[in-house]
């Protein structure tokens, strides 16, 4: 029995072809995204280190915030002190993104890293699943740019982390895309 024969195969049919759209969609704009990182490694280390303080910053505002909006609830000072850490980290990545980047660079390392050992987990256990392999070297080659990342670490912090990413939304996006293509295809 095929799945458009079976009323339950059918609706799953219909799903994965909706699904489909997204999932190239999704990985076309990964590897564009991983293509512009590539190129501009400078530019997207920057970006991100700007991002992150921009982010320390408003949860810096916040917490300062909740800590004079909850004076009842706890000790105010440790509050406050939170608050503060939170903007002066933040304040100091904006002032100073290479030393932001340096930072990053450690972290973004270890998420790679880990991201790497995920998807070599799921793909095993998408195994059997058409192109399975390629989900496969994603997470080969995220462990091995953390690995890397680690490695190089201080002297490349400036350019590592948008060259990396860039690699890695890369080669995500072409595994999203051909598992969709696979997926598609099987349930023609």
């Amino acid at each position: 029995m095929t799945y458009t024969e079976d009323p339950v195969g059918s609706e799953l049919a219909k799903q994965v072809r909706a699904g489909f759209g997204w999932g190239v969609a999704l990985g076309i704009i990964m590897m564009v995204l991983g293509i512009i990182a590539i190129a501009r490694p400078l530019y997207i280390t920057i970006a991100s280190a700007l991002v992150f303080g921009w982010l320390f910053i408003i949860a810096g505002v916040i917490q300062t915030f909740y800590a004079l909006r909850s004076q009842g609830v706890g000790q105010l000072a440790w509050k406050l002190l939170l608050g503060i850490l939170y903007l002066i980290a933040g304040l100091s990545v904006v002032n100073s993104p290479a030393t932001g980047a340096a930072a990053l660079t450690l972290v973004l390392g270890i998420t790679i890293f880990a991201h790497g050992v995920i998807e070599v987990i799921l793909a095993f256990q998408m195994r059997p699943a058409p192109n399975w392999g390629w989900m496969l070297l994603g997470g080969i080659a995220g462990i091995i740019l953390g690995i890397f990342i680690w490695s190089s670490f201080p002297s490349s912090a400036d350019w590592i982390i948008g060259l990396w990413v860039g690699i890695h939304l890369l080669l995500n996006g072409l595994w999203i895309l051909l598992l969709s293509s696979a997926v598609r295809a099987a349930l023609r």
